[in-house]
Parts: structure tokens; C-alpha cells; sequence
């Protein structure tokens, strides 16, 4: 008889606690399921606003030589930022003969002291396609040099969009156009952005694999 009573006791135990811990199971994995849930939804929340991250994608530099430009110093994309566009330029080493340029013809105060304007800077490779000995005529010829230079200034700062499909007046009076999408840009009539988007402290920077020349 006690037998059959303590074996009646144990199957009413076991009838009590297996549902209870089937309870405790499931409101555990419900708990768990329900705080996995909430950082993903959270996580995914940054995700949803990607279209806000690819807009301010949209403000970056772009182009082929922007791979060429120091990640870090005065040189980089944040270096540059901090300081007048001339100034700037001079620590792009793919800018020497540009700089140099802008020294000769006394534009360097002119340049940092402009606000919110647009420089189309030729890269040194862009200078190289010029005959030396027109080169150096042109190094040594101030209001000549002036004009070129001026000619490759905008005194607006002129964003990709702006680039698809415009005609603006440069420093040096005459007009400049532009045209191309998604990243790909022709200034002038042969002209290619090939690093655009640079931002200094008072210009917007687009850099060209060809020097600008203004009609005679």
C-alpha cells in the first residue's frame, strides 16, 4: 500500500512539474526570441536609412586618382578640407606644376581668399601634354598664365549635379562648359574629371586630366 501511494505521488509530481517546465521552456524562448528580435530591428533600423547614407555618399570625392590621394595629413581629403584651396593644392603632390603655376602669376591670395568658388586643377600629367617649350613660354609669360588660370575658375562651388549639363562664367570672363553623369564628366571640350568632389575650406575642387585653354 505505502508502495502504491509513493508511486501515485510520483507520477502527480511529474504531472505537475513537466508542464511547468515546458512553461518555463517557453517563456524562456519566447523572452529570447523577443530580445534577439529587438536588436536586429534595431540594426536593421540604420540599415532602412541607407538612402540617407548613399545622399551623403554623394558629397565624396569620385573618380579613377582619388585612389592616389594620401589617406592621412595635410595631403588627404580631410587635410585638405581644413585649409584655402590654394594652400591645399599645395600639399596634393599630383598639383606641384599647378601650384607652381598659381605662384607665377601671383594668384595664390587671390585664390585662398575667394569664397565658395570651383577650381578645375589640372594634374601634373595634364601639364605634361603640353609641348615644354610652349609650357615654360607660357610659365614665363604672367598675363598669359593669368588667363589660363582664371579660365579654370568658377566663383560658385559647382556640385556633380551641377557638372551634367552647364555653362558657367569663369574668373577669367569667358564660359566654361560641362557635361557627363553618374561620375563621368567632360569639362571644356576633351577634359576628364578624374578626382571630383574635393572639398577645401572655401572651394569645391574638381581635378582634370587636361589643361583648359581660353579662346585667344
Amino acid at each position: 500500500m505505502n508502495a502504491r501511494i509513493r508511486r501515485t505521488a510520483v507520477t502527480l509530481a511529474a504531472a505537475v512539474v513537466l508542464p511547468l517546465s515546458l512553461s518555463a521552456c517557453s517563456d524562456s524562448g519566447s523572452d529570447s526570441a523577443g530580445s534577439a528580435d529587438s536588436p536586429k530591428a534595431s540594426a536593421s533600423a540604420p540599415a532602412a536609412d541607407g538612402g540617407t547614407g548613399s545622399g551623403a555618399a554623394a558629397d565624396e570625392p569620385f573618380g579613377p586618382a582619388c585612389s592616389t590621394v594620401p589617406e592621412d595629413g595635410a595631403g588627404s581629403f580631410d587635410g585638405m578640407a581644413k585649409d584655402p584651396v590654394a594652400t591645399a593644392a599645395s600639399h596634393n603632390p599630383a598639383l606641384s606644376t599647378l601650384v607652381s603655376a598659381v605662384q607665377k602669376a601671383g594668384l595664390v591670395d587671390t585664390l585662398n581668399n575667394a569664397q565658395d568658388i570651383t577650381v578645375f586643377a589640372p594634374t601634373d600629367d595634364a601639364f605634361a601634354k603640353i609641348p615644354k617649350a610652349t609650357l615654360d613660354k607660357v610659365l614665363n609669360d604672367k598675363e598669359q598664365l593669368t588667363k589660363i588660370l582664371t579660365y579654370h575658375v568658377v566663383g560658385q562651388r559647382l556640385t556633380p549635379q551641377d557638372l551634367e549639363n552647364g555653362s558657367f562664367e569663369t574668373l577669367e570672363k569667358s564660359k566654361l562648359t560641362t557635361s557627363g553623369s553618374a561620375g563621368s564628366y567632360t569639362v571644356g571640350d576633351s577634359a576628364k574629371v578624374v578626382c571630383g568632389n574635393v572639398r577645401t575650406a572655401n572651394a569645391t575642387v574638381h581635378i582634370i586630366d587636361t589643361v583648359l585653354m581660353p579662346a585667344s
